[in-house]
């Protein structure tokens, strides 16, 4: 037994956690929690499947992205494009109109249909992070170079984002949408909800199940030789640069599904999703949970977001913020590897130095 916990301990863990996030539209069906805390959940579903790119990107591979908020932001705008356009049925929107458009924009016209729109999903974040990571990579740009560059291109992207109002909507996006299942407020539609709910639940699953299958392969291994010392790595035979680009890629692909099944839950997605500081938080998440882990990321991503939730209102209202920069800060200085690190390693290693002082004094005494 308790080698299986050793060798399966995130994995079972990650299974206590998909359990007790599966009950939890049932307890709301009970009157236990609301629909808000629901649709909440629904979200941070979604950040923890972007939290497990970055862990795979960061953790593994020792690349810190800094700008990882752009894919999660073409995600969602790809979805919210194709939802907006069910509501018009595939005619121009209103803020097209006050920006001049007198027909549907060429960019638009894939996003009236949900096939298409699906693989513009996976496709847009792949394709830009592929046409980044191929030139970046290639030309060794690695370390705190490469974050700076990251953050340049996010802040780049978010102001086209505000200049193409006529497209976009600027600051305002795109609001005011339904999910892919139709609405999900009210009891009437507490069916579309669950369906949403689980659907995203599966979609986690299937993240995380990929993640673990690629980390625990001799891929994995190279991820982390790649982090430990990459010239090493280079100078042994293998493409560093190839290697990189790919898991960057992934990584981009998974925060852009993360950012289509946010959209569904938050109803909207504006470029304040593509803001440097969006991209830092997710950093954040995984650095709390215990990067390197994958399931220290999913731990992250919901006990961050759920602090937030509970500390965003009432007397904590304006220091939250300071709160869990506070915790982010602690975590880097004093507990590097996060929430896991402290149960694998520091707990166990401070039980043994108990037991050993324990039988060090019998010792004496006796």
């Amino acid at each position: 037994m308790k080698q299986l916990v050793k060798k399966q301990g995130s994995n079972i863990c990650f299974a206590v956690i998909v359990i007790l996030i599966a009950l939890m539209p049932v307890l709301m069906n009970s009157g236990l929690i609301s629909t808000s805390m629901v649709l909440f959940l629904g979200k941070c579903i979604a950040f923890a499947v972007v939290a497990i790119g970055l862990d795979l990107i960061w953790g593994y591979t020792g690349i810190l992205s800094l700008g990882h908020g752009l894919y999660f932001a073409l995600g969602g705008y790809c979805m919210a494009m194709y939802l907006k356009l069910q509501e018009t049925g595939g005619k121009i929107t209103d803020f097209m109109q006050i920006g001049g458009l007198d027909e549907l924009p060429l960019i638009w016209r894939p996003f009236q249909y949900l096939p298409l729109t699906l693989i513009m999903i996976v496709a847009v974040p792949a394709v830009l992070a592929f046409v980044i990571g191929y030139f970046i990579f290639k030309t060794r740009v690695k370390g705190v170079y490469f974050s700076i560059i990251s953050q340049a291109l996010t802040w780049a992207a978010y102001s086209i984002f505000i200049a193409l109002s006529p497209y976009t909507n600027g600051n305002v996006g795109i609001t005011e949408i339904k999910t892919i299942f139709g609405k999900i407020k009210g009891e009437s539609n507490q069916g579309n909800l669950f369906l949403l709910f689980y659907v995203a639940l599966i979609i986690l699953v299937l993240i995380y199940s990929l993640a673990k299958f690629l980390v625990g392969r001799k891929f994995g291994k190279l991820l982390i030789a790649i982090r430990d010392g990459e010239n090493r790595t280079y100078f042994s035979g293998y493409k560093v640069s190839n290697y990189k680009t790919f898991i960057y890629v992934l990584s981009a692909v998974f925060a852009g599904i993360a950012g289509a099944v946010f959209v569904n839950f938050n109803g909207s997605i504006t470029p304040s999703q593509m803001t440097i500081s969006y991209s830092i938080t997710m950093i954040i998440w995984v650095a709390v949970g215990g990067r390197g882990t994958i399931i220290g990321a999913v731990i992250g991503a919901f006990l961050i977001n759920l602090c937030e939730y509970n500390l965003s209102s009432g007397s904590m209202v304006e220091i939250w913020q300071y709160i869990i920069g506070a915790v982010f800060c602690i975590t880097i200085l004093f507990f590097k590897g996060g929430i896991i690190g402290i149960v694998k390693e520091q707990i166990p290693a401070f039980i043994r130095r108990q037991k050993n002082s324990r039988t060090h004094t019998e010792v004496k005494q006796s």
